[in-house]
């Protein structure tokens, strides 16, 4: 039951005890919502303020807020789990394991389990560097790829800089995206351990690969000796239409991680699935890495009914009829303000509305959230909104979304040449 609790006083006690610089951050872009209930595709304001979800937590809410099956699975499991010991076996962990070996290429085989995609990814890149003895890490120019020791330095320096993070410049390389001659440049010397790919940038304004970028990547990492890994923490569970967006591009990872959307919103949990060869650390000492709350059994137990879900040809159907659904209606608003609204970056339902400059993307943000909509511009590329639609929604949803997004946009691009 929500606390009876005033919305003013949830924002004193979060600028005085919490985070008083992500507060005044919103407040400056127009934004002081204080999250009340939520159902399915829907958000509500303390106040009552209704949002359509058209961000859904980098897709932590891919299937809905408190999705109804994932809920009933884990009050059914609490009547026998708790979240286990991560030193020992695991029924769950087991059996959630088995499912990865089963829905990922065949070159993956085991599974290591993480309460969030940043520790997720910090175990990709020391398994690379235990299987391949080198320690420099590629990534691309404004990735991102989580708040976490090792992952905070493959991104952008706006979240390592400040905690003296950065890494070294010679073990922390960083490349062009879609550039394969700086890619290769910067695998050449065969020093490298792997290369960190989100499969499309999310927080650089999703960024489509060239026809053929990836695979070519991979190919270079053959190469030259070096591991290929995907990050799908925000992209993955059939976001792009296939269950993992590597699919998309021909592309087998060495390494591969996913998290948010698999927790269905309801319980955190993270995997970083390796093929045998960089696993082989388990060998030498199976206790090299653990984490307390790494795949607790509840948590192992939301997963597997999110990837079944995620698998059901009504959810394969349905990702493809919203996708080209919404994209219609997308391009129908385009066509009505084209210099202000100038373009569209799309992959199934990762989407990215481009403007014609950061203020009125975050001008379109503030009317969106007038209008009842949700959406947040990319923090790295803020001329790009971050349009992510849920994989469950139904033509009527997307008609009343489409409705309120034109709404907002026209009135961001009037706001625009008044200005």
């Amino acid at each position: 039951m929500l606390e009876n609790i005033s919305k003013k006083e949830i924002l004193e006690k979060s600028i005085n005890w919490w985070n008083p610089g992500r507060v005044k951050q919103w407040k400056d872009d127009g934004i002081d919502l204080v999250i009340g209930k939520r159902e399915g595709y829907y958000i509500y304001d303390m106040d009552g303020k209704e949002l359509m979800d058209a961000h859904l937590n980098g897709g932590t809410y891919n299937l809905g807020h408190r999705n109804p099956e994932i809920i009933s699975t884990l009050k059914t499991a609490l009547e026998d789990y708790d979240i286990g010991n991560h030193h020992f076996p695991s029924i769950k962990r087991a059996q959630l394991a088995e499912a990865f070996y089963k829905c990922t290429p065949s070159n993956l085989k085991y599974t290591v389990f993480s309460s969030g995609g940043g520790e997720a990814i910090d175990v990709a890149l020391k398994s690379a560097r235990y299987a391949t003895k080198r320690k420099k890490i590629v990534s691309i120019i404004n990735a991102y790829h989580g708040h976490t020791g090792l992952a905070v330095s493959l991104g952008n320096e706006r979240y390592s800089k400040p905690f003296l993070s950065q890494g070294n410049e010679e073990d922390f390389i960083h490349v062009p995206f879609n550039d394969l001659e700086a890619m290769e440049k910067a695998l050449i010397n065969e020093d490298v351990a792997c290369v960190v790919i989100e499969t499309i940038p999310a927080t650089y304004g999703f960024p489509l690969p060239k026809n053929g970028y990836l695979s070519s990547v991979k190919q270079l990492c053959e190469k030259y000796g070096s591991l290929y890994v995907a990050d799908e923490v925000q992209i993955g569970l059939m976001r792009t239409g296939k269950l993992w967006g590597f699919e998309n591009f021909g592309v087998e990872p060495d390494i591969f991680v996913t998290g948010k959307g698999l927790s269905g919103g309801i319980y955190p949990i993270a995997a970083t699935v390796i093929s045998e060869k960089v696993g082989q650390w388990m060998f030498e000492d199976g206790s090299a890495h653990m984490a307390t709350f790494g795949g607790t059994e509840l948590g192992c137990i939301v997963a597997m009914k999110v990837l079944e879900i995620c698998q059901r040809q009504e959810t394969v159907d349905n990702v493809e009829k919203v996708s080209n659904y919404l994209r219609q209606g997308l391009e129908s608003m385009m066509k009505q303000v084209p210099d202000f609204f100038v373009g569209i970056r799309q992959l199934g339902l990762v989407m990215g509305l481009e403007f014609n400059h950061p203020e009125a993307t975050k001008r379109v943000m503030r009317s969106l959230y007038n209008n009842g909509v949700w959406a947040i511009y990319s923090m790295l590329q803020p001329t790009v909104l971050q349009f992510k639609p849920g994989l469950l929604y139904d033509t009527e949803y997307c008609d009343e979304l489409l409705s309120r997004v034109e709404k907002g946009i026209k009135e961001a691009a009037n706001m625009a040449v008044i200005k």
